[in-house]
């Protein structure tokens, strides 16, 4: 299972030698999962992105908190969704209708850069009433090639403070995307991700080693202690060379 954002890209541009990486695990007989926090983007453009990378994916093989979430709600629930088109397209596969206003059953709050004064106090204002407030995640940051930007959970934490609620979250470490892990696939072996905080946490409730790899968000001198990830490697690359015996 192996994260996105920081492990596979950053903001859509390839981390080197990824494409390599994945292809070598495959031909070793190894199926390689993939899982993001990042609700932003759509299936089409998490397809192409893999593609630019190097790499051929089908829906069975991707993840995204925006699936999670989505499987959140029940069908023929209404949401208003502060966040991008990636929870958009989750949710009317769902079957949830997306509002603009007038009552609704949830407020989705995902990554977005469409993120203003007036969008947090409708949201807040329908959680008041009564809807419930679920997270595509708590992220506080988002790794791009410039350096941290700010992430869904720093946009979530806006909305449930002047809510007064505490939200429901969707995605790693939080327990929705464990059992959507889950029902996916029972044999995995490890979790690969840039964030100990999630992925190393997430790990943890899956019962697997977390090979934590610097980069994107975790750099050499910030390793935490818990959780310890098992493995430290430079990129996904140089993880998969020293698994596979060819560094």
């Amino acid at each position: 299972m192996v994260d996105l954002d920081g492990v596979i890209w950053l903001t859509g541009e390839p981390i080197p030698g990824v494409g390599e990486a994945v292809r070598a695990l495959r031909a070793a007989g190894n199926r390689v999962l993939f899982a993001t926090n990042n609700s932003a983007p759509t299936r089409a453009t998490l397809h192409e992105r893999m593609k630019n990378c190097g790499i051929t994916t089908t829906d069975e093989d991707l993840l995204s908190s925006a699936d999670v979430a989505a499987g959140m709600l029940p069908v023929g629930s209404r949401a208003l969704v502060l966040a991008d088109h990636g929870v958009d397209e989750a949710l009317q596969r769902r079957g949830v209708t997306v509002v603009g206003s007038g009552p609704v059953d949830a407020v989705v709050v995902g990554w977005t850069r469409s993120f203003t004064f007036d969008a947090v106090a409708a949201a807040a204002n329908r959680v008041r009433e009564g809807a419930r407030l679920i997270g595509t995640n708590e992220d506080p940051t988002l790794p791009t090639p410039q350096g941290l930007l700010p992430g869904a959970g720093a946009l979530l934490a806006a909305v449930a403070t002047a809510a007064g609620v505490a939200p429901e979250v969707a995605g790693k470490p939080h327990l929705p995307t464990a059992e959507a892990i889950r029902a996916r696939a029972r044999d995995l072996v490890v979790m690969v991700g840039d964030r100990p905080s999630t992925d190393g946490v997430l790990g943890q409730q899956l019962g697997l080693p977390h090979a934590l790899v610097l980069s994107g968000v975790t750099s050499a001198d910030a390793i935490p202690e818990q959780p310890k990830p098992d493995v430290v490697a430079g990129d996904l690359a140089e993880l998969v060379r020293s698994v596979l015996g060819t560094a």
